[in-house]
């Protein structure tokens, strides 16, 4: 299916990955395990958005409250990180996509971070899509850099308080260069947010499926497409700008 087949795409499309633990807790297998098979989906999801004409996948990868997992977890997980970016630079690069990350990257352990800022690097001028991945990231502490940033700037003298506006906090937030959030896609049956790209989702589309991130697959990708292009969205005003 391509993009001819909805009425509209979402420009941004941004994805909470959950239940990989749980995906493998039921299968009796180890929470590793989970995130092992779920690294298959973000191969095989980050593909796809590309040839239905996504402009911008964000995944939420890892989070600032991700911390708290257990060591052999966490060290799972950047392990994974540092092989998926290894394993799909052919990809990546083969289908034009510009690789950026978002979230407190210097927190990363060095393997990742490198192998990270590398391909971020080699991919830079691909225009096709851009795949953001949200590691070590928060939405409210995304919010509370950007108070700090503009505070720091009207301390200094070179920004009046008068100047602050929605434009301003919008291209001073870490995910400023992804724009505004058109459908956020959670897996697993949870109907929440997590945290996840709060200023950027104001006036976002949100699909909920039971379906945990291992299973999430092409077809379920295009439920969400279709539930997006069947709304009406408005913005606060009686009809569509």
């Amino acid at each position: 299916m391509g993009p001819s087949s909805y009425n509209n795409l979402p420009r941004h499309l941004a994805i909470i990955m959950d239940g990989n633990g749980r995906w493998a807790k039921s299968r009796g297998l180890p929470r590793v395990a989970g995130h092992t098979k779920g690294a298959d989906s973000v191969r095989r999801i980050v593909t796809s958005c590309r040839k239905r004409g996504i402009e911008v996948l964000t995944l939420y990868a890892f989070s600032s409250q991700n911390w708290s997992r257990p060591k052999a977890e966490v060290s799972a997980l950047f392990s994974l990180l540092s092989n998926y970016i290894k394993k799909e630079t052919k990809t990546i690069m083969d289908n034009d996509i510009r690789l950026t990350a978002i979230g407190e990257i210097n927190l990363l352990p060095d393997s990742p971070k490198r192998a990270l800022e590398n391909l971020i690097s080699q991919s830079s001028n691909n225009k096709s899509m851009t795949l953001c991945l949200a590691l070590s990231y928060g939405g409210r502490e995304e919010i509370v850099d950007m108070v700090r940033s503009l505070s720091k700037r009207v301390k200094e003298g070179v920004l009046d308080l008068d100047q602050i506006d929605a434009e301003l906090v919008d291209n001073t937030i870490w995910s400023s260069e992804l724009g505004p959030v058109d459908l956020l896609v959670r897996t697993s049956g949870e109907l929440r947010i997590s945290n996840f790209l709060l200023w950027s989702s104001a006036y976002a589309e949100f699909f909920f499926t039971d379906k945990m991130w291992p299973d999430f697959d092409e077809q379920t990708l295009d439920e969400a497409l279709a539930a997006y292009s069947s709304r009406n969205r408005r913005f606060g005003s009686l009809r569509n700008p």
